[in-house]
């Protein structure tokens, strides 16, 4: 009996799924037009429809290719989701800088191989990047510290 790689299959089949869903939604909820008249839905269903062609030649080859057992962490598991009800938690009182900063902080507390300082250090570069995008970049009205 062979190992099946599922790692790649799962992660294929999400990347389908992903993409075929994006299609769908583009061209159920969106006027897709052609490609000398591209209308709003064109580029998601495009999209959507190489991922989900990606997804398939990543997941049909590793359906025959042996692979290791999958396994669960359990605790980082744990970790990301309470770092997401954080961020939701804190962001309308605490400003998008200081809950993406905690949040990445939380999810970094079950890595043993990054030291303190390098988990605060990567806290404050995500957290630089999500207010350069969406603050500075997308010009989102987003509260961006406690008192703003």
């Amino acid at each position: 009996m062979i190992k099946r790689d599922f790692r790649g299959v799962i992660g294929g089949l999400g990347l389908s799924l992903a993409g075929g869903f994006a299609a769908w939604y583009g061209n159920g909820n969106y006027q897709v037009g052609g490609i000398h008249d591209m209308g709003p839905g064109f580029l998601p269903v495009i999209l959507g429809g190489v991922l989900a062609l990606l997804g398939l030649l990543i997941a049909i080859p590793a359906w025959f290719r042996a692979g290791e057992a999958v396994g669960t962490e359990w605790a980082s598991a744990f970790f990301v989701i309470l770092s997401l009800l954080v961020f939701g938690g804190l962001l309308a009182l605490a400003g998008l800088v200081v809950a993406t900063v905690l949040a990445a902080l939380v999810a970094l507390i079950p890595d043993r191989k990054l030291g303190t300082g390098r988990k605060i250090n990567t806290a404050l570069g995500i957290a630089a990047i999500t207010y350069a995008v969406f603050s500075l970049g997308l010009g989102m009205a987003v509260k961006t510290w406690p008192w703003g």
